[in-house]
């Protein structure tokens, strides 16, 4: 017989590592001379702080909507319990629609990300290119197809990769003895005017990608052991862990490479350690990052298949997805199809386009709808209401949408059309559902 409720296995150490390795995939070492090129100064470690202030004050909502509705699916329950009963359908709608279109692009990016970077050990063509990326999906599928309690044993074996590398790479720069030259030169030719100011937030759009994930805990909140302890505690280590790690990876990095090569570079750890330690080591290390890689992609498949799940299992989305395995108790519909659409996009998209769409489609409705229906629910429901409170509340929140505003409009004029044509889409579809199953 198959069990109707997900149940809670997960630890905090379980929960923490889910989120590090969703945290820490290819991103990072894309994305470290994306962001590089786009501030074009030494001035470039001011974009990763920018990302995990934003982290930190985002978590704050997270935590507050996380431990009041500890259930599957993070924010459908949140929007659709924090906007009451009419806007909540509407906005909880908006959001599994939304995710199914980004939660793919999201996977597909790691994976695609992990092709890009196999290229240091071996070139491919388009076409192997692509095969690779296919691949490691359907990999990462055949891997979450099983129960919870292993799923968490897997996510702290693949945690502890992603530990081992990060800690080499930066103490490969410590060793060098410059470790900390780039902070003395932090503000070498510094202007505060608003062509930095514009450098900052476009850069920030690629830093804060490779912060994501700081919140997957969140969608599997129905799996997670004393969930109000553990999630906000997952979170805000998950966040201390990586801001750190990143810094001083960056650092590390510059400290060793001159700032043109990182700008240029495609493989940049890479590089790194064969400058360091010959082309062996640096093989080891890309070996090591494909590791990093596969394990984000590992978790945001995790977080996300339970998202169609919650939702269909409230009656708001197709009912398919409700279903659990009969015998390993985890939505595998909602798994299966979100992994076949990644798979396809995996095949059509490049990484620096995914990565602008991810957070184009995602602010609206998520990050900032989120935040204000968190000020919606507080007035409704008063501040006891919550589960978990954060500090000087409501500075944290409106903080929050201001940056999240700031961040979409980085995104580019072409994203931001995307990403608003997708929620009307999604409008006139949640529209003409209603009033089909009205006529019925």
């Amino acid at each position: 017989m198959s069990q109707s409720q997900l149940s809670r296995h997960l630890t905090l150490l379980q929960a923490t590592a889910i989120n590090m390795t969703d945290m820490v995939g290819i991103g990072p070492f894309v994305v470290l001379s994306v962001v590089a090129e786009i501030m074009h100064g030494p001035w470039f470690l001011y974009a990763w702080i920018a990302g995990a202030l934003l982290s930190f004050i985002d978590a704050m909502v997270w935590s507050e909507l996380g431990t009041t509705f500890p259930a599957a699916g993070g924010s459908y329950n949140f929007l659709k319990e924090s906007f009451g009963p009419r806007t909540g359908k509407l906005m909880s709608f908006l959001f599994v629609w939304q995710t199914m279109i980004q939660a793919p692009l999201v996977i597909a990016s790691a994976a695609i990300g992990f092709a890009q970077y196999t290229m240091f050990l071996y070139p491919l063509g388009f076409w192997e290119t692509k095969a690779v990326s296919g691949a490691v999906i359907i990999l990462i599928v055949f891997l979450l197809y099983r129960n919870i309690e292993t799923i968490g044993k897997i996510s702290v074996t693949l945690w502890i990769g992603v530990l081992v590398t990060m800690v080499w790479i930066i103490s490969g720069g410590v060793a060098q003895g410059h470790f900390l030259e780039p902070i003395k030169h932090i503000n070498d030719g510094l202007e505060l005017n608003m062509a930095f100011a514009a450098a900052l937030g476009a850069a920030s759009v690629k830093s804060v990608y490779s912060y994501l994930g700081y919140y997957n805990v969140c969608h599997l909140g129905g799996e997670i052991i004393a969930p109000q302890r553990n999630i906000p505690r997952s979170m805000f280590i998950s966040i201390a862990g990586i801001a750190v790690l990143y810094l001083c990876m960056n650092i590390s990095v510059a400290s060793v490479l001159p700032l043109e090569q990182i700008e240029k570079s495609n493989f940049v750890i890479s590089e790194f350690i064969q400058q360091l330690a010959g082309p062996t080591a640096a093989m080891i290390a890309t070996v090591l990052i494909l590791w990093i890689a596969f394990a984000s992609v590992f978790s945001a498949t995790l977080g996300y298949s339970r998202i169609p799940y919650a939702a269909a299992k409230d009656g708001a989305f197709f009912k398919v997805f409700a279903q659990l395995h009969p015998t390993k108790n985890f939505p595998y519909i909602s798994l299966l199809v979100l992994g076949a659409v990644a798979f396809v996009f995996s095949m059509f998209f490049k990484l620096k386009e995914v990565i602008s769409a991810i957070l184009a489609m995602r602010i609206m409705i998520q990050f900032i709808g989120q935040a204000v229906g968190l000020l919606a629910l507080s007035k409704r429901k008063g501040r006891n209401f919550m589960q978990w409170r954060m500090p000087f509340y409501p500075v944290p929140v409106l903080l929050a949408i201001l940056i999240w505003v700031g961040i979409f409009i980085s995104t580019g004029g072409t994203m931001m059309m995307a990403g608003l044509g997708v929620t009307l889409l999604g409008v006139i579809i949640y529209y003409l559902k209603n009033q089909l199953q009205a006529e019925r």
